[in-house]
């Protein structure tokens, strides 16, 4: 029997799964870490974390696995949005931390980039506005305060082409990685637009040449990784994508017109699309399944699972220690407590902004805000309504796309949770339909040209679509009340 590998480098964790060419999970492994916030607003991590998890988790995920290196044929590696992308010297060493997705420290630069270049000229060529969310924003913020690094810096790659790289010696980026940079990656043609760059003074040799659809195979494995990872030389590794685009892959999404959600450390709510959604403020970049015809237009909260495990290790000590120590699931212990606080979680309301906001609201002085408490509130009570805050900023991304939803498909950590699967379905008003978690959805990133792997169709790869199941919504216990409060 042959298996494939699909790792995908989030802003937590980096988690690895093997499968079968059916689509059966055979083994798992998961390495935690966390992001650096040295000031308000500002979020970058080490790339070295990063790669020291893909190796840790593939290697134990094999070992868990029991199966010959030589019946593994390939491996596909996503990644978080890494913002400015690696900044790396000629050596192809970090110059300094990645400026990750949530980082929003460039407002100014976000500015400029309106006022010099203009809100029409961005839409019209990149199909993005500015915003600090934006990797050209964060390099220009390199660029402007830290210009010995500026000049270090030969190359910036996102996070899976880095730890491809690492682990094959080639270099190449994928389209989804390209586009999400905004700014300065051209949507109609798909190649980095030259215009836009020199208004901006990047220049076109600090990024990858090479850009790639995800399902292409950057390279083979060298034979010193090949030994670390207890896998065969050569071994093809494809060049994967955002994490939330490759979600989707795993949740059998190959057309147009269907709306998923990933619910990871961050939130999004996407529409896959064969023509632009523009004019509602969606971030829009190439799909990880023919990039060049399909688009993903996504809306979500920057800090969805972030802010529940923000919660979890800031008032729920006492559940996680006893976790670490073998006790139950600190999130498990939390559910059961807010499964009995009444839907409204007694008339408190969380604004889950945490770390400003993305799209829709495009907000960076938005801020994390508790309203309403009193003595009778209990952590429970605070708890449910963290829950039910994030569950409102899907239902925002899925009305901004202005389209009518249907089922939606949900993945990620979230669906972890049977009470916040039900809150997402009550407060939305849509039926969730959830993976099978026995299958490896993960692993089907591996798509099209892994040798051994005959899926480069739609229709190979609905024979290795998950089963589903669904959450139904509930008018007993559907949230009657939307809150529109303004930023303070």
């Amino acid at each position: 029997m042959n298996y494939l590998l699909g790792t995908d480098i989030g802003t937590s964790g980096t988690k690895t799964i093997l499968t079968d060419t059916s689509g059966n999970l055979i083994a798992e492994h998961l390495c935690e870490y966390d992001v650096l916030t040295p000031k308000p607003l500002w979020a970058e991590q080490w790339p070295d974390i990063w790669v020291d998890a893909v190796k840790e988790s593939i290697r134990e995920t094999v070992k868990k696995a029991a199966v010959e290196p030589e019946a593994v044929k390939a491996l596909c590696i996503s990644g978080l949005y890494g913002g400015s992308g690696i900044p790396l010297d000629s050596q192809m060493r970090p110059v300094r931390p990645c400026l990750i997705w949530m980082d929003r420290r460039a407002q100014e630069e976000s500015d400029w980039a309106l006022e010099q270049i203009g809100a029409e000229k961005l839409m019209r060529i990149t199909h993005n506005g500015s915003d600090p969310y934006y990797g050209f924003t964060k390099m220009l913020w390199i660029k402007r305060h830290e210009p010995e690094n500026w000049e270090k810096t030969k190359l910036f790659l996102p996070p899976n082409a880095y730890a491809i790289y690492r682990l094959t010696g080639k270099i190449a980026e994928d389209y989804s990685s390209a586009g999400n940079t905004g700014g300065i990656f051209d949507m109609n043609t798909h190649t980095w637009s030259k215009e836009l760059l020199d208004k901006m003074g990047i220049p076109l040799s600090k990024l990858p040449q090479n850009l790639v659809e995800s399902s292409d195979v950057v390279g083979g494995l060298t034979g010193e990784a090949a030994k670390e990872l207890g896998l065969c030389k050569s071994m093809p590794v494809c060049a994967g994508g955002i994490d939330c685009g490759a979600a989707n892959i795993g949740l059998g999404v190959f057309e147009p017109g269907v709306f998923a959600a990933a619910i990871g450390t961050s939130l999004c709510g996407a529409l896959i699309t064969d023509k632009p959604v523009q004019g509602r403020g969606l971030i829009e970049w190439p799909y990880l399944y023919r990039a060049k015809e399909l688009s993903y237009c996504f809306a979500g909260a920057a800090t969805a699972g972030a802010i529940v495990k923000w919660f979890r290790d800031t008032f729920a000590e006492a559940e996680y220690s006893r976790q670490k120590a073998g006790g139950p699931n600190a999130y498990a212990v939390l559910d059961r407590q807010a499964e009995k606080i009444p839907v409204g979680s007694g008339g408190l309301i969380v604004l889950p902004y945490f770390m400003g906001e993305r799209s829709p609201v495009w907000d960076s002085n938005a801020r994390g805000t508790i309203i309403g408490l009193s003595l009778a509130h209990t952590k429970a009570h605070i708890y449910r309504a963290f829950l039910e805050a994030v569950a409102y900023s899907l239902r925002d991304a899925i009305e901004a796309t202005g389209e009518k939803v249907g089922d939606i498909l949900v993945a990620g950590g979230a669906v972890k949770s049977t009470l916040w699967k039900q809150i997402f379905a009550d407060v939305t008003g849509h039926r969730g339909c959830l993976p099978d978690q026995r299958c490896g959805g993960q692993s089907r990133r591996c798509h099209a040209r892994g040798p051994g792997n005959r899926s480069a169709d739609p229709g190979g790869h609905a024979k290795m679509a998950c089963p589903s199941r669904t959450c139904r919504t509930g008018s007993e216990s559907t949230c009657q009340i939307r809150f529109s409060l303004p930023m303070l």
